[in-house]
């Protein structure tokens, strides 16, 4: 398959983008607040760019949004979008999809698939794992299209040990200029018994120009592989302290102001981490349990891929939310077995070995507001 074409969304930013990696030593601190001096691109256009360069390509599965309650006008909807979009080295050079042809992983068209999602369902809040193209892809170009950004790379990234690397993998967080003004952002590296670990974790505060309401979202992708949970629920827990406060600190009341928390936990429903956020003081629910017809059960999976260990289908990502704070309004659904087809993911018509989620979240009114 190849790709003649897809140089074409990317020329517009020739003035800023290059192939070489930025240097090791570059930190998030030195271009966080960066903003690109291009003018302001057509997001519809952009998307129509990618369709053109991906269209010898299978198309992507089709997922419906799921609708749980009615939104009004005078609350209006938050659209949040987690996913982990699988590095680039790591995809190429270590994860081992032995049924997803090397072909499919090509940067110079699986780049177009990322963002065709992205772009498809125009999240206002967007959090990322395992970006490895932060500064030469996804900043820029999603500049251009209204969103600020921030990236918080892995101290010890395992990007960095493959061949012709483009720099360390981490977490990222873009917000829509346009919905929300930023308050405050923390980057946080996470530590477990007493120890600082190679996960991270972003939080930013922003105001909504809508609303007038302030409130707080993270992502973080935590410690992988079986045997590590009781590392993860430590991990959680360091999270869930630093979220309190900072969230007291931004609020006016005791209990702080609402939160969402994104991420790949690489830990399934029935671990020990999971089941600290779900009895936090933060009062956190899981925007994905509303699909189910108890409320109180997660997708069969969000992950599904072969590896020579062979095949591993797990639920591991999740969108968590203030109950008292929000209201789900939406949710996009999950594909069957059938859209993901046979070899799993990634493939030619998915890019990651992970499923975006995306939801629809509206404020819960405060009592004085209706006044």
């Amino acid at each position: 398959m190849g790709s003649s074409s897809s140089s074409r969304l990317f020329s517009t930013l020739a003035q800023s983008l290059s192939s070489a990696p930025l240097p090791h030593g570059l930190t998030h601190t030195q271009t966080d607040t960066e903003e690109c001096e291009f003018e302001q691109a057509d997001p519809e256009a952009l998307l129509h760019e990618c369709e053109e360069v991906l269209r010898n390509r299978p198309p992507r599965p089709h997922r419906d949004f799921i609708r749980t309650r009615a939104s009004t006008p005078l609350n209006p909807q938050i659209r949040i979008m987690q996913w982990n979009i699988l590095a680039q080295a790591l995809g190429e050079g270590k994860d081992g999809f032995v049924r997803c042809p090397m072909e499919a992983l090509n940067w110079a068209e699986r780049k177009y698939l990322i963002l065709e999602e992205i772009l498809t369902y125009r999240p206002d809040v967007l959090c990322l794992q395992e970006v490895d193209h932060y500064y030469d892809t996804f900043q820029p170009l999603l500049s251009r299209v209204g969103y600020q950004g921030s990236f918080c790379p892995k101290p010890c990234s395992p990007c960095l040990d493959v061949r012709d690397n483009n720099g360390p993998d981490g977490c990222a967080l873009f917000f829509s200029r346009q919905r929300f003004e930023l308050l405050g952002t923390s980057h946080l590296r996470l530590s477990a018994m007493m120890l600082k670990t190679n996960q991270v974790a972003i939080v930013a505060t922003l105001r909504c120009r809508d609303t007038g309401r302030t409130f707080c979202v993270a992502v973080t992708h935590l410690k992988a592989r079986s045997g590590w949970e009781a590392f993860r629920s430590a991990q959680g827990s360091h999270l869930l302290q630093q979220l309190r406060v900072i969230c007291s600190q931004q609020g006016q009341h005791s209990e702080g102001v609402p939160l969402v928390v994104c991420g790949d936990f690489n830990a399934e429903p029935d671990e020990e981490v999971y089941r600290r956020f779900l009895a936090s003081p933060l009062q956190l629910e899981s925007a994905y349990r509303t699909l189910s017809s108890d409320g109180n059960t997660e997708p069969l999976f969000t992950s599904w891929k072969i590896r020579p260990s062979g095949e591993s289908r797990a639920t591991l990502d999740y969108v968590w939310y203030s109950r008292l704070g929000f209201s789900v309004d939406a949710v996009l659904s999950m594909p069957s077995e059938e859209q993901i087809g046979p070899d799993r993911l990634p493939s030619y018509h998915y890019p990651s070995d992970h499923l975006s989620l995306v939801c629809d979240l509206s404020f819960i009114q405060e009592p004085h507001r209706l006044m």
